[in-house]
């Protein structure tokens, strides 16, 4: 049975990887181009709206855009839409993997909530369209004419999202979630706005009319604000690996500020790339608020969130991996291996909270983390890193068995945990 956990995890490294991929696409055509339309030549005559050489690859291209359309459609038309659909599809199955297959350990935190894991995974469900419905409402208002009071509403709206979370979500999921939802205003912008009325103006063109010039100056705006929400967005989605970002009462705060960030760097781009010059005061005010960020992330440190998971009551799964055969010799080989580095206060140099926030000390626990022990240290000798710790064979061996005893008459729905 433990090759089901196996197979699981090859399941989530498979979806991740395709999550990464799509998304290099995707963030790497939006970076092109803003960057291509901040950098137009304007001052070039006829019907264009601007103009750039580039060279790349040993060829000279000459681009060229128009605001509206061309007189005339041409015979071959790029689309630029699955980019963003298939990073959103990959991120929202990884979302399920992660988040609510694994809900018991990664979802819904028993400490902040007494809330069940269904209502958890349907709060996560429900909460992720919540976003897209009030940005559009805002877009399509009055406010959609002034571009920097709509940016300030969206702000505030994600910062209310990111404190909402941390009330009930583990902090891990908080950030995780926060960048999802970010994720589905951007790819809805893409599938509700830009592509349809993208749509409008090459169907104009066939049929002899002039195009309205509204469509694209909205599509535009969207596009816009996508670009800066991308870099947040990308350190939302990288969080999960660093719990001085997520393990924290401030996570939500920490969050806000990288949003500001992501705008502070993008405007030093944004105007480099128009010809405006470079706004150096942005990277002083970006390092003021990384810096901030990294007071946070210790101000204090969560281990009362440590000690109240001492108290919360094991899981069903978590109680057959503490009652199988073989768990009091794991219970004693993984503290001594383990400890020195996943601990609530780790001793090893450099390392000042546990990494992943994933705690080894006492045999609650082990049985917590059944599955990441058998992965990390029995299968495979990714734990200790470099065997600091000078991990026999036979006790990795010791852990297998222990985790294959317990899955023998485990359910299937337990099995995967």
């Amino acid at each position: 049975m433990g090759e089901w956990a196996i197979i699981w995890d090859w399941l989530e490294f498979a979806v991740r990887w395709l999550h990464v991929i799509t998304a290099i696409a995707w963030i790497g055509s939006s970076f092109y181009f803003i960057a291509l339309d901040l950098g137009l030549r304007r001052d070039t005559p006829g019907p264009a709206d601007g103009e750039e050489w580039q060279v790349h690859g040993g060829g000279f291209y000459h681009v060229q855009k128009y605001l509206v359309a061309p007189e005339a459609m041409p015979d071959h038309l790029t689309w630029f839409k699955w980019e963003s659909y298939s990073t959103w599809l990959s991120g929202a199955a990884l979302l399920m993997i992660v988040y609510w297959a694994g809900g018991e350990l990664y979802l819904v935190d028993q400490t902040k909530t007494d809330m069940s894991l269904f209502m958890g995974i349907v709060i996560s469900a429900l909460s992720l369209t919540v976003g897209w419905i009030v940005y559009d409402v805002l877009c399509k208002s009055k406010l959609g004419e002034r571009p920097t009071v709509l940016m300030v509403l969206l702000f505030i709206l994600l910062v209310v999202m990111g404190y909402a979370y941390n009330q009930i979500f583990t902090g891990r999921a908080v950030l995780l979630h926060l960048g999802a939802f970010t994720a589905t205003i951007m790819t809805a912008n893409v599938f509700f706005i830009i592509m349809p009325n993208q749509r409008i103006v090459v169907a104009d063109l066939k049929a002899g009319k002039a195009p309205d010039p509204k469509y694209g100056k909205i599509a535009k705006l969207r596009s816009t604000h996508n670009n800066y929400l991308t870099l947040p967005v990308i350190f939302l989605m990288l969080s999960n690996h660093y719990p001085l970002a997520f393990a924290t009462d401030y996570n939500w705060v920490i969050a806000a500020l990288v949003f500001l960030m992501g705008v502070t760097i993008r405007h030093y781009f944004n105007s480099m790339h128009a010809r405006k010059g470079a706004p150096r005061w942005t990277w002083a005010v970006t390092a003021v608020l990384f810096i901030l960020i990294m007071w946070l992330s210790t101000a204090p440190l969560r281990m009362d969130s440590y000690e109240q998971s001492e108290t919360r009551p094991l899981t069903q799964t978590e109680q057959v991996f503490a009652a199988a055969q073989g768990f009091d010799e794991v219970a004693s080989i993984v503290p001594g291996r383990c400890a020195m580095c996943h601990a609530r206060e780790p001793f090893w140099d450099g390392i000042n909270t546990a990494p992943k926030g994933v705690l080894l000390e006492t045999p609650a626990d082990i049985a917590r983390n059944a599955r990441l022990i058998f992965v990390q240290s029995g299968v495979t000798n990714a734990m200790p890193p470099a065997n600091v710790s000078w991990m026999e064979q036979d006790e990795r061996m010791q852990i297998v068995r222990w985790y294959r005893d317990a899955q023998k008459d485990m359910p299937f729905t337990l099995a995967r945990n």
